[in-house]
């Protein structure tokens, strides 16, 4: 069963980390991620850009509204998300829970995923 690990956390706080602070994490991220990728779990993985950098689609009657930024105005934002392909909710809750371990702060939404078409290799390294 394939689940989206959604990463919740307050943009400001984690953007106002020092180099070190946001390096710190992110290497305890990567060691859980080398544990998922080692039990063959561990799919996407997925950083976002800050909240500014957004551009929200507004749907309702036509026309459509384009707007700057997110539409919600909410404590903490969508951050990041992890794709895992886990037996049950049990061993994805167990993922998130490594997870939430390496992070300091935050909250992590565990969604079953109905539909997967997977699109073209991206080549990130480069992004």
């Amino acid at each position: 069963m394939l689940y989206a690990v959604l990463c919740y956390n307050s943009e400001e706080m984690v953007m106002g980390w020092s180099q070190a602070e946001d390096d710190a994490v992110m290497d305890k991220l990567h060691a859980v991620q080398e544990n998922l990728t080692r039990k063959g779990q561990l799919g996407p993985a997925i950083r976002l850009m800050p909240t500014t950098a957004a551009t929200t689609l507004r749907k309702g009657p036509e026309p459509h509204i384009v707007l700057d930024g997110p539409f919600a105005e909410t404590k903490e934002q969508l951050l990041g998300l992890y794709i895992l392909d886990c037996e049950n909710l049990e061993e994805a809750i167990e993922a998130a829970r490594e997870l939430g371990e390496a992070n300091p702060t935050g909250a992590y939404e565990i969604r079953p995923l109905r539909l997967f078409l997977p699109g073209k290799a991206l080549d990130l390294a480069s992004a």
